[in-house]
């Protein structure tokens, strides 16, 4: 079938997997990248980013990312270096936000390739970084704003609209129109009743669906987060020892943020616990979130009071102060499966000790550091070196920002129609099996769990 011809989707990533997500469109001559992420977790997940893309990039019409987290935009620079010249389009929010985020995996890939080739404590040399800050400057330029709601042509012949998904600031489900016929793409699904984002937008029909399924095999617990966290930091505080929060710096933080000042303010949380934000990119997320608070859920200054409430840790000496004083407290660091940034330098201090906490707020890929700690491994690699794990470890899966498969099941019975097809992505292999068989049998769907570089052709 010629390129003019072809009505189809092709999974290039995120398929048996929950990174990586790119699912090409072509439609009436056009080929539409929907979202460029980077693989992350397992050995053979990352190494398909140095792979050759598997579609030529300068061949790529327009990418449409439904938001910003790495593993949905975290390829733009590699694809704009390889010769993608068109347009990104996304949310006023999402390209804000994406700037701080490739802007800041440019430049700790940068630090982490330095730092390893300066210690000699590489298998390659030398290391080298996926992609520079000069790379992401290069594919932040772009980037094309769209606002919530409005139907956008895109290209002729393909009308766009981004509808709220919750899950974090600007995050979409993805509506595509062409020749009367509507694939609509579920991005990451946020929860119901969230603490600051809001439900997830009722979708009324489409013809195909791309779904997500990372947590299609379970539910989160139904713990109030407030009395597990509370519980957790005073018990930790009372032995003498510091909380690490490894976290998302996009949506996270800003939530266990919204949870702590609700418990500093009840007195729950003596202020002589001192609570620190350390990660540049999580303070320049919170205040983002700081200035859109009219796409949150709770009332202006009450957010504003949270995301004032921590001592923000910019400098480097700072940060490395916070491994020095004895004293208990409270560190929320990026990254949120402790792949990198400076929650591995807190980690490599604290992990050894009994007395402390190291407390997951989230779902942890596989071959993350943080899955292997979840999961309750004597020590992990950092820098080269292995580090003992005598701490405490948590994880809050009920902080997660993704819908559970009982939130998945109540926003697909918004459809007033069925699809004529459902394809899951986003999910490990267990995770969207069980959701294909749960919308077969609930709701009598045909669905498909989608493999690597899969390709279908639609009607």
């Amino acid at each position: 079938m010629s390129r003019n011809q072809a009505f189809s989707l092709s999974f290039l990533g995120a398929a048996g997997t929950v990174t990586g997500s790119r699912t090409l469109l072509q439609a009436g001559g056009h080929r539409v990248l929907v979202d460029c992420g980077m693989f992350q977790g397992l050995k053979n997940l990352r190494q398909r980013n140095w792979a050759p893309f598997p579609v030529d990039p300068a061949g790529i019409d327009a990418v449409i990312l439904t938001h910003a987290h790495l593993d949905h935009s975290g390829y733009l620079p590699p694809l704009a270096r390889l010769g993608y010249r068109g347009p990104v389009y996304a949310t006023s929010a999402t390209a804000d936000l994406a700037r701080i985020l490739l802007l800041d995996s440019a430049g700790i890939q940068e630090a982490d390739a330095e730092f390893l080739n300066r210690h000699n404590l590489t298998s390659h040399k030398p290391a080298l970084p996926l992609y520079t800050v000069s790379d992401a400057e290069q594919a932040l330029k772009l980037f094309r704003k769209v606002e919530f709601d409005d139907w956008l042509d895109v290209l002729p012949g393909l009308s766009v609209r981004w509808r709220n998904a919750g899950h974090i600031l600007g995050a979409s489900i993805v509506e595509i129109d062409h020749a009367g016929r509507r694939i609509v793409f579920s991005g990451d699904l946020g929860r119901y009743d969230d603490a600051i984002m809001a439900d997830p937008d009722t979708i009324e029909r489409a013809d195909y669906l791309v779904l997500e399924s990372t947590y299609g095999d379970r539910s989160h617990s139904d713990a109030d987060p407030l009395e597990v966290l509370h519980s957790l930091i005073m018990r930790t505080v009372q032995r003498g020892g510091t909380v690490v929060i490894p976290a998302f710096a996009v949506g996270r933080v800003q939530l266990l943020l919204w949870y702590l000042y609700r418990l500093r303010g009840s007195g729950r949380l003596p202020a002589s616990v001192p609570l620190y934000v350390d990660s540049p990119m999580s303070v320049n997320a919170t205040e983002l979130y700081r200035r859109n608070t009219r796409l949150l859920r709770h009332d202006y200054s009450e957010l504003q009071a949270a995301f004032q409430m921590p001592r923000y840790v910019r400098d480097v000496q700072e940060s490395k102060s916070l491994d020095v004083s004895p004293m208990p407290k409270i560190i929320v660091s990026a990254s949120g499966m402790a792949t990198g940034g400076r929650v591995l330098h807190h980690l490599k201090h604290y992990a050894p000790d009994p007395r402390s906490t190291i407390l997951f707020a989230g779902y942890q890929a596989a071959g993350t550091r943080g899955a292997t700690m979840v999961n309750g491994a004597a020590k992990v690699k950092i820098h080269g070196e292995y580090v003992p794990i005598r701490a405490e470890v948590q994880n809050l899966s009920m902080l997660s920002a993704h819908a559970d498969a009982d939130e998945i099941m109540r926003w697909l019975r918004g459809f007033e129609t069925a699809p004529s097809q459902c394809f899951l992505n986003h999910g490990e292999p267990q995770a969207a099996d069980t959701l294909r068989l749960r919308i077969k049998d609930e709701l009598g769907w045909k669905a498909r769990a989608v493999e690597h570089l899969e390709e279908f052709s639609l009607q």
